[in-house]
C-alpha cells in the first residue's frame, strides 16, 4: 500500500511540475508579444524610478535608427542609409541625431578627464549637420592644459555627399603618400564648397574675436579684443591684407 501510494505521488508530483513548467516558459514567450501589442495601443507603459544604463536607441517602428544616447565604450560610428561606418576616432559621450532615412545628421558629445601628471583635457560639442553632409552650425568648448576656448561656428558645405568623400578618403588611404595627397586634393577641387564664415569665440590666447569671411573661406572682416583689453577692427581683402584698421597704426594729428 505504502509503495503504490509513493509511485503515485512522485507521478503526480512530476505532473505538476512539468504543468509548472509548461506555463512558466509560454507565459514568458507570451508576456513580450503582449507587452509590444498593449504598448502600441497605448495601453500600457513602463514606468522606472530609475534606470541604468550604457546605451539607448531611439527607433521608428520600420526599424529606422533616430537617436542614439550613449556613454563612451558603447558609442556609434557614423550613419548612413540606416549602415554604420566605424569611427574609432570618436571617444566621447553624448546624443547622436539621425534624419529619416538614418544618416548621421548632428549630435551632442563631451568629455574630460584629469592625466595623471595633472593635465587636464576636455571637449565638449553641439553640432547640426547639412543633408548628407558635414555640420552646419557648431558650438564648441574645450580645454587642452591651461589653454581653454570656446567658439560659435557658421560654415558653408558643398554640394555633394559626405560619403562620396569619405569612400574617396579611404581608397586614397591605400596609396603612397605623394598620391593620397594628390587624390585628395583632385576631389575636393572637383567638390567645392566647404568654407567657414563665421566664427566667434573665445581663443587660446584669452582673445575674444569675430570673423567674418567670403564664400572661399577668406578672413574679410575682423574684430578683436586682445587678452590686453585693447581692441581692433580690420578689414581684408583677397589676399589676407589688411586695407584698413581702426585704431589706426598712424592715426591723423588734431
Amino acid at each position: 500500500m505504502n509503495r503504490h501510494f509513493s509511485q503515485r505521488f512522485f507521478v503526480i508530483y512530476s505532473g505538476v511540475l512539468t504543468t509548472v513548467f509548461a506555463a512558466a516558459v509560454f507565459c514568458g514567450l507570451l508576456r513580450p508579444a503582449l507587452f509590444a501589442h498593449a504598448e502600441d495601443s497605448g495601453a500600457k507603459k513602463a514606468s522606472f524610478d530609475e534606470i541604468d544604463v550604457q546605451r539607448i536607441n531611439f527607433l521608428e517602428p520600420n526599424g529606422t535608427l533616430r537617436l542614439v544616447i550613449s556613454n563612451k565604450a558603447k558609442f556609434p560610428g557614423s550613419f548612413f542609409n540606416n549602415k554604420e561606418v566605424a569611427r574609432p576616432d570618436r571617444q566621447a559621450t553624448g546624443l547622436l541625431f539621425l534624419n529619416d532615412e538614418g544618416t548621421e545628421m548632428g549630435g551632442l558629445v563631451f568629455g574630460g578627464a584629469k592625466a595623471k601628471d595633472g593635465q587636464i583635457s576636455s571637449n565638449s560639442h553641439l553640432s547640426f549637420d547639412q543633408y548628407d553632409q558635414d555640420q552646419l552650425f557648431s558650438i564648441d568648448a574645450g580645454q587642452g592644459g591651461a589653454d581653454k576656448r570656446t567658439m560659435l561656428q557658421f560654415t558653408d558645405r558643398g554640394d555633394y555627399s559626405l560619403y562620396d568623400a569619405m569612400d574617396e578618403i579611404m581608397r586614397a588611404k591605400a596609396l603612397p603618400p605623394g598620391e593620397r595627397d594628390a587624390a585628395i586634393k583632385k576631389f575636393m577641387a572637383a567638390h567645392p564648397g566647404d568654407h567657414p564664415r563665421i566664427i566667434l569665440g573665445r581663443a587660446t590666447d584669452k582673445s575674444a574675436v569675430l570673423r567674418l569671411k567670403d564664400t572661399e573661406g577668406r578672413d574679410r572682416l575682423v574684430l578683436k579684443v586682445g587678452a590686453d583689453g585693447a581692441p581692433v577692427v580690420q578689414l581684408l581683402d583677397e589676399s589676407g591684407k589688411v586695407i584698413d584698421q581702426l585704431p589706426r597704426a598712424n592715426p591723423p594729428r588734431q
